[in-house]
């Protein structure tokens, strides 16, 4: 009966979506479901974000505010009060697993959410869990936790695992047509989440259950890490014979078959590869199984930072400078090219270091005006606007992230050194270093 009712009440329209963390994840999720036409609430314990949504105000940088006004035109409501909960027909869990400081996942977000919606979760409803984890959270943890209200999954309460599989800045891919995997703990409840993401995504991709979905997501995060680290070792390789490894890269990807490029870069940030892969190593332990690919993977691109740090001294050192005293000028400090998110990014660890030897330490990043409070890293900075007479003012820009919104002929112009650790400038020069 209940399953019945849930999939008329997709098919019509009527069911209510709860979305659980409004995030880089949560908020493009709640757009697309409130844009097909259901009713969205969103919840969050950070208050501000709540406010600023309810306000028409988005924080963050591709997402518009018109859109957040959109879905507030079509009944979309924020709230912090979880006791709401039993409003929705479907909630869909999108808050963070990052690791602890002994690089373990941290489910903290995960459990203490599930604990704070279980009081008020009713019969016919279907949780969802999008946050990345290793294969087992969700039959492991949160089964038990909803079973615990007295219902059967599969029955009387329904639950699956559906991977996000964001891509913030990329203009080829949206929420609406990058297919979207999900396995559920029975056959109903795979029926049910299928219903439900098929209603606002183009393509979904079943599973046999909520493991297989939840290693298919490590999978994929683990394929790029895997790949990330190959090139950064073969970057240090041709460094050293003197080969310019994105020429390499550029000129394999012209064959058509058997090769995807990966670029070298000077660490990995973001919420997903620098982190994923460790919550299949940690749970791989459990069968006795050591995960030593992923492992090397890890060892190569947690010393990236290392790497970049040590050209900088060089370059420095070669025209007489050492970095204490140096003024350097740090380009990009979010994780990746053309968006605003600051989770990981290594440019954080290679301004830490750098300060540490006694650099004094700028950074410019149209994409981020103000340093972020972040729960590791603290920098009192803003972003320094580039002209050719601030440029010129450095002994060192280090370009750490490759925006485009960056004036490349202005810096190879004006700067007295830069060190290139995205393979941007493609003419060597002789105030350019490859890092």
């Amino acid at each position: 009966m209940h399953k019945q009712q849930f999939l008329s009440r997709i098919a019509d329209k009527s069911a209510v979506i709860g979305i659980v963390g409004l995030g880089y994840v949560g908020l493009p999720l709640m757009l697309r479901f409130a844009e097909v036409g259901y009713k969205v609430i969103g919840y969050d314990i950070d208050q501000g974000k709540v406010d600023a949504l309810m306000n028409g105000q988005s924080y963050i940088e591709h997402i518009p505010a018109t859109s957040i006004q959109g879905a507030l035109l079509d009944g979309f409501e924020a709230t912090s009060d979880f006791v709401r909960a039993s409003e929705a027909d479907a909630l869909i869990l999108c808050v963070p697993t990052p690791l602890n400081k002994y690089r373990e996942p941290d489910l903290s977000f995960v459990i203490n959410t599930i604990d704070s919606l279980v009081p008020y979760l009713r019969a016919g409803q279907l949780v969802s869990l999008e946050s990345t984890t290793y294969p087992g959270t969700t039959d492991e943890e949160l089964l038990p936790r909803i079973e615990s209200r007295g219902f059967t999954v599969g029955e009387d309460a329904f639950l699956v695992f559906s991977p996000e599989r964001e891509d913030p800045g990329n203009p080829d891919f949206s929420t609406r047509t990058i297919p979207k995997v999900c396995g559920g703990v029975t056959p109903a409840c795979q029926e049910i989440g299928v219903a439900l993401y098929g209603a606002v995504i183009d393509t979904v991709v079943p599973v046999s259950s909520t493991r297989a979905a939840e290693m298919t997501k490590l999978l994929e995060n683990i394929h790029r890490a895997v790949n990330i680290g190959l090139v950064n070792e073969m970057k240090i390789v041709a460094d050293k014979m003197g080969i310019d490894i994105h020429e390499v890269i550029r000129a394999a990807a012209t064959k058509p078959f058997g090769f995807v490029p990966y670029y070298p870069g000077p660490g990995l940030g973001g919420h997903c590869i620098p982190i994923d892969p460790f919550y299949l190593t940690w749970k791989a332990r459990e069968y006795g199984v050591n995960t030593r690919f992923i492992e090397l993977a890890g060892e190569v691109n947690s010393g990236m930072p290392d790497w970049v740090v040590a050209k900088v001294a060089s370059a420095l050192n070669s025209r007489k400078k050492a970095i204490n005293g140096s003024r350097v000028l740090v380009l990009g400090i979010a994780y990746k090219k053309n968006v605003d998110d600051m989770r990981e990014s290594p440019s954080v660890f290679l301004m830490e270091k750098l300060r540490d030897l006694g650099a004094e330490i700028s950074y410019s990043d149209p994409h981020v005006p103000v340093f972020p409070k972040m729960r590791e890293h603290h920098f009192d900075l803003a972003s320094v606007t580039l002209s050719p007479e601030v440029i010129a003012a450095y002994d060192c820009i280090l370009l750490a992230t490759d925006h485009d919104r960056f004036d490349y002929a202005m810096l190879k112009e004006h700067a007295q050194l830069i060190i290139d650790s995205r393979g941007k400038f493609l003419d060597p020069a002789d105030h350019i270093v490859k890092a």
